[in-house]
Parts: C-alpha cells; structure tokens; sequence
C-alpha cells in the first residue's frame, strides 16, 4: 500500500469507510459513494467527487474510468493503512523519542490489544 502521506480527514475517512465496506475486486463510482454519505449528512456531489480525487492523488485508492465517470476502490485494507498511518507518525521522531512513544502507546492499550502485539510479535519471532 502507498505512504498515507499524513492524517486522512473525517471525510475521507468516511470515504474509505464506504470503500472498505464493498467485497474485495468491486468499486464504486463518486454518485455511489455521495448516496452513502448524503444518507447521514448534507453533501455536495462535488464535495464527494474532489474528496475522491484528493484520495486517488494521494494512492489511498485506484481510480479507473468506466465510460465518462471513474469507478475507485482501495488500494488496502484499514488495517494496511492504520499501520501506515503509525508508520508515518514513528517516522517523525528521533530513535529515541520512537521508543519513548512505543512504550507509552502500550502502557495506554487494552489488554485485548497488548494481546494482539503479543502475537504478532511471537509470529515474527517465529518466521
């Protein structure tokens, strides 16, 4: 997956929601994904169709013409992109300040998600 290149909006984000939600391979076009979003929230079209564009520049999702609109899906999955997004941000900090916030992100995690670190870490060391 493609460098998040920073934090995604909360309209964006809500984009990629609607993205996620499809089976992998489909995609929608900017008139379906407006429908989503105008179900909760007033919205312009255009709104919705320059969001899209911005994630497309961006490499968050592909975007193929389908006759005279553009069809887009992700290029990942949340969890592709969640990582790249902490990715990002660890890349900002010295050496030390990365292990400094490390330790206070699991300090502050659940024990369900100090789990899942545990297993992921175990499946590295297993690999």
């Amino acid at each position: 997956m493609a460098k998040t290149r920073g934090n995604i909006g909360d309209l964006e984000r809500s984009v990629m929601e609607a993205l996620w939600a499809i089976p992998d391979g489909a995609s929608l076009t900017v008139r379906e994904v407006h429908a989503q979003l105008a179900e909760e929230r007033d919205i312009a079209y255009t709104t919705v169709m320059t969001v899209m564009d911005r994630l497309a520049r961006k490499e968050l999702v592909h975007q193929e013409r389908d006759g005279r609109a553009y069809r887009y899906r992700a290029r990942g999955t949340r969890g592709e992109m969640t990582a790249d997004l902490m990715r990002d941000t660890l890349e900002e900090f010295a050496s030390h300040d990365r292990r400094t916030a490390l330790a206070a992100f699991v300090s502050d995690a659940s024990a369900e998600d100090v789990e899942a670190l545990r297993a992921a870490l175990a499946k590295l060391d297993g690999a």
